[in-house]
């Protein structure tokens, strides 16, 4: 899927079909270690009770968040965003829907770390209006990776030990997509760490419950 520059909502996949992806690739790379460590002190993908987390501790950050049925945000920054430095000022929240988390977002804006803001209800993403004249809001370059099924799908297959036969990475992210993955079991005994530190299948387990992708009887 190609995200224009700037973003526009119609760019993004559902929220529940971002959400599965986004999900799935952040549980394959949990650990127990980092479960412990304050969100602050981590990178990578990740979930935790804020959230979905991408954090490259460097260039670009993002959440997702959950806000009731149906209901999600997404927002964040990455270093190719002109909104916060655009003249005249851009108001990202402009529009904005009454549940948004406006003292987190406004906690940001105060700090300068806010690139853009987009939300989702009723089947539909949503964002403030830009000026013409703005080139780029991040978006292509923070959710590409997960906007394209492809790249989410390469993503998924770095932390799965491959196998003749049985579900691939493209079949696990089908189910994730669908609501609930069936083939739990298999998926924990597939995971793999590229960065050679070990899997740590409970933590995996762990994560896919808090995503809602698996049951709270999975134990990893």
């Amino acid at each position: 899927m190609t995200i224009n520059r700037p973003g526009l909502p119609e760019d993004l996949p559902p929220a529940e079909v971002l959400w599965a992806r986004w999900a799935l690739v952040a549980a394959l790379g949990a650990t127990t270690a980092d479960e412990r460590r304050p969100s602050g002190h981590r990178t990578g993908r990740w979930i935790d009770d804020d959230g979905l987390h991408w954090d490259d501790a460097g260039c670009t950050w993002w959440v997702m968040s959950r806000m009731g049925e149906g209901r999600y945000v997404l927002y964040g920054e990455d270093e190719s965003s002109g909104v916060k430095w655009h003249e005249p000022p851009v108001d990202m929240l402009a529009g904005g829907p009454a549940w948004l988390p406006w003292d987190e977002l406004r906690d940001r804006l105060s700090g300068y770390e806010l690139g853009c803001v987009y939300w989702y209800e009723n089947g539909t993403w949503a964002r403030a209006p830009y000026p013409d004249t703005l080139d780029d809001d991040g978006l292509d370059c923070g959710m590409g990776a997960l906007a394209d099924r492809t790249e989410a799908v390469e993503l998924l297959a770095e932390r799965l030990v491959p196998v003749d036969g049985g579900p691939d990475a493209d079949a696990f992210l089908a189910q994730a997509e669908a609501g609930r993955l069936r083939d739990v079991d298999t998926l924990l005994a597939r995971v793999r760490d590229p960065d050679g530190d070990g899997p740590d299948p409970s933590a995996v387990a762990r994560a896919l419950v808090r995503s809602g992708l698996a049951g709270e009887s999975v134990t990893g």
